[in-house]
């Protein structure tokens, strides 16, 4: 073996160490109670699974996929997603009475990396899908579950931007004409480059009127008169329709009591190509980039022959770990440091809280290089050293 591919990884692949796999178990944990506690039921999904089927359901790009081959020669990927598993476990084995489902997950989805570029390959999500319900309170369920999950995983400064693909799409075909027009002007907008789209409006043969439409997409975000001000720029009832949903949303995640993490952005558009609705994505204060994301996809049960409508999100544990405060990830480990001659000691001192449910290493004082720099990274130090030994704490 030669000594590059000894110590390489595949590209986009990750080492976690212990302190991130703490963090991530801790998170985890917090998190999951916070989904049952709202009725959602964890479900696992294979790693593996048909291009043909979930592949092609997902709304991943092509090239992010990785693709194999069985023994039979059928195609298969590694789940790009989570949402387009759940969708074929639901059609095919729950939804049989057609009541709403609640349902929840925690696991690693893969996306293939062109070029290394600091991009993960492998990262766990941790998400819910309300399937069978295509009410606007389905909606700001959701919301408001995805608000008190991270509240409850310890994250405080982030905020929702919330939009409506209906509107988007309505309010460029009145204006382009055409799909292939309004999938330009959506590009834009998925890449957050504002700055593209609009040097791309200024240069359509467009009346001055219509360009204005265009760009006062733009200029209206915050919670005040986002609506009214949407309602200038769009005609008739199909635009309509999303803003009236989008004012009840808001409402409704008032009565939560979320209003503050919320940030209406009718200009929101979604990579995703299932969704259909209401969008959102959160933003942290420490992250550049968006910590998770979520919305309504009416048509994807479809593909899996069940006619339902249904919502959700999900997040990155990862991103939302570099969103945490560094605070977080101290750790909580008590550290025990004995001599040999009061081993049976330290293991009496370990033993006991062990059974107080606290983390304990035991450590043979002979057995460190380093004294000082080793405890320093101990929330607290028991001395049993010596004849009369100590016992005490350091933070």
């Amino acid at each position: 073996m030669s000594e590059l591919f000894m110590f390489e990884k595949p590209m986009g692949m990750r080492d976690t160490f212990p302190h991130l796999y703490r963090m991530k178990k801790e998170i985890r944990s917090l998190v999951e109670q916070e989904m049952t506690g709202w009725g959602y039921e964890f479900l696992e999904t294979p790693t593996l699974e048909y291009n043909e089927t979930v592949g092609e359901a997902s709304a991943i790009l092509e090239q992010q996929v990785f693709k194999l081959l069985d023994q039979q020669g059928r195609s298969l990927v590694l789940r790009p997603d989570m949402t387009a598993p759940i969708a074929r476990v639901a059609a095919s084995k729950l939804l049989k009475d057609r009541n709403p489902l609640r349902l929840a997950y925690s696991a690693n989805v893969f996306r293939a990396q062109q070029r290394e570029g600091g991009r993960p390959a492998e990262f766990e999500q941790m998400g819910v899908e309300l399937i069978g319900d295509g009410t606007v309170s389905a909606d700001a369920e959701t919301i408001a579950l995805l608000i008190s999950s991270l509240l409850k995983a310890g994250l405080k400064d982030f905020t929702i931007s919330i939009g409506h693909m209906e509107f988007v799409q309505e309010l460029f075909l009145q204006i382009v004409g055409t799909e292939e027009r309004a999938e330009q002007l959506r590009r834009y907008l998925y890449d957050k480059n504002y700055v593209g789209f609009r040097k791309h409006v200024e240069s359509l043969p467009l009346s001055s009127i219509d360009k204005q439409r265009l760009l006062g997409l733009l200029s209206i975000r915050g919670n005040g008169e986002s609506i009214l001000d949407a309602r200038s720029l769009i005609e008739g009832a199909r635009g309509e329709k999303p803003l009236t949903e989008l004012q009840e949303l808001m409402g409704i995640l008032n009565d939560y009591g979320y209003e503050e993490y919320i940030n209406m952005d009718v200009s929101l558009v979604s990579h995703m190509s299932y969704y259909t609705g209401v969008v959102f994505e959160v933003y942290a204060d420490r992250v550049g980039y968006s910590i998770g994301n979520g919305g309504r996809y009416n048509h994807l049960l479809h593909k899996f022959g069940a006619e339902v409508a249904a919502t959700g999100f999900a997040f990155r544990l990862d991103y939302l770990i570099e969103a945490l405060s560094p605070e977080a990830a101290k750790t909580e480990t008590e550290l025990i440091l004995f001599s040999s001659e009061r081993r049976s000691e330290a293991i009496s001192l370990a033993n006991e809280l062990r059974t107080e449910g606290k983390s304990v290493i035991s450590q043979d004082v002979t057995g460190i290089s380093d004294v000082d720099r080793y405890t320093a990274q101990f929330h607290e130090v028991h001395w049993i050293v010596g004849r009369a030994g100590k016992s005490g704490g350091r933070e």
